[in-house]
């Protein structure tokens, strides 16, 4: 098992560092959008908060090229690797346009979030920008899935890094105004970020159609890259319900970063602070639930059951290590971390405490995630989308909702909210995965076992 786990680590370093640059591109905008004024920071964060949903929707319609091109390369079926990326890449384009136009056409709706005015006044142009740049994101990471899917992690990994240094100086440039540049403010935190996402997707491109590595699936797109009906269900078979998953879970942030807006804007402020903290301990987690996707995807294209339980059980042992080490970071940097973000004092202090709760949930987060890769990789999407829509928002949300309005416990309310709702959400999808994956090695197991006949008897 200790060997396992040492291969998906192996696998997912890469991922976790291109997710994590990912989000220190979020972190990064809101420090510097921060450093304006606590109103900039909270329009940032109701803009984020809304279109965050749409946005992982969107994420887990790629994350189907990803299973289905590693499932083809467990088979060593190059061919169908190619036809997997041309059909998915063709499925997450027409996401991403459908997603995109909702959402710069759907900005008005902030107007009626109940939110602060001026806080919604610098939103609208925000989101705008924000919502192009959802194009360029999801074709890049529909781009990485196909290379994850080959356990190319790397590859994509390079290119987020690369886009650090390059939204940081647009940053610089255009929300400050520096160099002569026009001072936007958050405005120009929306320039950097949809000019970054698009060189990184651009970038990519070049290098899977052009580098050697990609080659061969490359290579026969002229007998490879057509449309086909059963390829887009197969693919819709993973996506939807992946989406559906994703999405409950981010909607479930999401709604209740909106509630918190509704008390005040110190409230949203802090609420965006401690989310994006816990936010970005949670990407290393994505990264290493999809290390163990892919590599019980590739399992599962040989039908090796007993190399996928021991994949699983080490990837979850593997999460409940970091989680609990993100716990005690949170607990010890707490009166810390508030400050990189915005110096309002009722804002910090407030921040502070919901880093308390983010503690408590890191070791549910994290396993939940696994649970949920894990259950991806062995094509198993229907069920779990089920528990995960009852741990949010049957239990989790309304018990949040009701701590936060009916016992006057506010920001701290919702929060408590969502810890139940991880750790439920936990609870069902590892108990899901270790008793599928008993049994499936039970049947292959007696199914080996038993003797092969013909027509006339047994050999």
């Amino acid at each position: 098992m200790k060997n396992e786990a040492s291969q998906t680590l192996k696998l997912a370093f890469p991922i976790i560092i291109g997710e994590l640059a990912q989000m220190a591109l979020h972190l990064i905008d809101s420090a510097m959008v921060g450093a304006i004024s606590y109103k900039h920071l909270a329009a940032a964060a109701l803009v984020i908060n809304a279109m965050n949903i749409p946005f992982v929707i969107g994420i887990g319609m790629t994350i189907s090229v990803s299973q289905m091109v590693s499932l083809a390369n467990g088979r060593r079926d190059a061919q169908q690797v190619s036809h997997y990326l041309f059909n998915g890449f063709c499925l997450c384009t027409l996401t991403a346009i459908a997603i995109s136009f909702t959402l710069v056409f759907g900005k008005d709706l902030l107007h009626h979030l109940g939110q602060d005015p001026e806080v919604v006044t610098l939103a609208i142009p925000f989101m705008k920008l924000m919502g192009l740049s959802i194009i360029p994101m999801l074709l890049f990471m529909t781009l990485k899935q196909f290379a994850d899917g080959l356990e190319q992690t790397k590859t994509a990994m390079i290119f987020s890094l690369a886009g650090m240094p390059l939204n940081i100086l647009l940053n610089w440039l255009l929300i400050y105004g520096n160099w002569g540049f026009p001072r936007l403010e958050l405005a120009g935190a929306g320039w950097a970020t949809l000019i970054t996402r698009s060189c990184m997707f651009v970038a990519l491109g070049y290098v899977i159609l052009r580098h050697k590595t990609f080659s061969k699936y490359i290579a026969v797109r002229s007998n490879q890259w057509y449309f086909k009906l059963q390829t887009w269900r197969e693919l819709l078979h993973i996506g939807v319900p992946s989406s559906m998953q994703i999405g409950m879970e981010a909607g479930a942030f999401a709604v209740s970063g909106i509630i918190i807006g509704t008390l005040g804007a110190v409230s949203q402020a802090a609420h965006q602070i401690a989310l994006s903290c816990a936010s970005f301990t949670f990407m290393a987690s994505m990264g290493l639930a999809q290390a163990g996707s892919i590599r019980v995807s590739n399992a599962l294209g040989r039908n090796d059951w007993r190399k996928i339980v021991v994949i699983g059980k080490s990837t979850i042992l593997t999460s409940l290590v970091y989680g609990t080490g993100c716990a005690i970071t949170f607990v010890l940097l707490r009166d810390r971390l508030p400050f990189a973000f915005n110096n309002n004092l009722d804002v910090v202090q407030l921040a502070a405490m919901l880093l308390l709760f983010a503690a408590i949930f890191q070791i549910s987060d994290s396993t939940q995630a696994i649970g949920a890769g894990l259950l991806r990789g062995i094509k198993d999407v229907k069920t779990p989308t089920i528990l995960i829509g009852i741990a949010y928002w049957v239990i989790g949300i309304p018990f949040g909702y009701l701590l936060a309005f009916h016992f006057n416990m506010g920001a701290a309310g919702m929060w408590l909210g969502l810890i139940l709702g991880l750790t439920m959400a936990s609870a069902f999808l590892i108990t899901r995965f270790l008793k599928m994956g008993k049994r499936n090695t039970v049947f292959s197991s007696s199914s080996l076992s038993e003797p092969k006949t013909t027509e006339t008897g047994t050999l």
